[in-house]
């Protein structure tokens, strides 16, 4: 789609649009797609040198758009990265929350450090941008947040440490701000993931037979890509879902919604 359709449709142009995570994968994808829809951008992550290629990518589609280096979980972090986008870009209008970490291993043996460590980024992260930046958007009686949980936060995904508790928690934070923050004009909504292939995922891939054998299970047929999940983003940060609020888009080409699949059916 053209940046001046994808912009006339969306109705973006102009709105300062913060990715967290912005630095690669789902996060970087969003911060594109904003900057293609005419929006103005400021990716932080932790990552500086993700920042960087996050930049390059930024100048290519023009000027107004920044990186910043942050880390998500320290509130003193957050609060100085709102007022640097702020003083540079103007308020805050969309929130998007991509920032993750991944530490696998089984309950029986996970260190309290590790299941602390996931929640910090991929739960109270969330909750920490979501009152910084939230502030401004109080300001402007509007807002869209959008967080990104995944299928793992519905199905318990084992030897995932505490990834899936870290992404129900997201799904919770999200009604409960729908509800809380949808008399100010904002609105908060959870776009879920199911397999794709982002730098964090990317070790799997790399495995023999992995993709093949991941890829037969989608009823699409594929593994998602960031792009996928940038595009729901986008349209629940526009106002094209101006009615939506407290809601959960699973993107993850139906494999979600085929267990009953998996049960042998003898004649059929």
């Amino acid at each position: 789609m053209t940046k001046e359709g994808n912009s006339d449709w969306l109705g973006l142009s102009g709105l300062v649009a913060v990715v967290t995570g912005g630095g690669g994968g789902i996060g970087r994808a969003t911060a594109l797609g904003f900057a293609q829809a005419g929006a103005k951008v400021a990716a932080i992550d932790r990552d500086e040198r993700g920042l960087e290629g996050t930049r390059e990518k930024l100048r290519e589609l023009g000027d107004g758009h920044l990186v910043a280096t942050c880390d998500t979980t320290s509130v003193e972090s957050v609060a100085a990265a709102a007022a640097k986008i702020e003083n540079a870009l103007g308020p805050c209008g969309i929130l998007v929350n991509t920032a993750a970490v991944l530490r696998p291993g089984g309950l029986d043996t996970l260190s309290l450090a590790e299941w602390n460590a996931v929640l910090a980024v991929n739960l109270t992260g969330y909750f920490i941008c979501a009152q910084a930046f939230g502030a401004q958007m109080r300001k402007a009686r509007r807002g869209s947040i959008v967080h990104i949980a995944s299928i793992a936060a519905s199905n318990a995904q084992g030897q995932s440490g505490a990834y899936s508790v870290s992404k129900a928690g997201v799904v919770m934070l999200s009604q409960q701000l729908a509800a809380e923050w949808g008399p100010t004009g904002i609105r908060s909504n959870v776009v879920s993931p199911g397999l794709v292939i982002t730098p964090m995922s990317q070790a799997f891939y790399d495995t023999p037979g992995v993709t093949e054998r991941r890829t037969a299970v989608v009823p699409m047929r594929r593994i998602g890509a960031p792009q996928d999940m940038a595009d729901a983003i986008l349209f629940l940060a526009s106002d094209r879902s101006s009615y939506v609020n407290g809601e959960e888009i699973i993107v993850d080409g139906g494999y979600a919604r085929t267990l009953m699949s998996h049960v042998p059916r003898p004649g059929f």
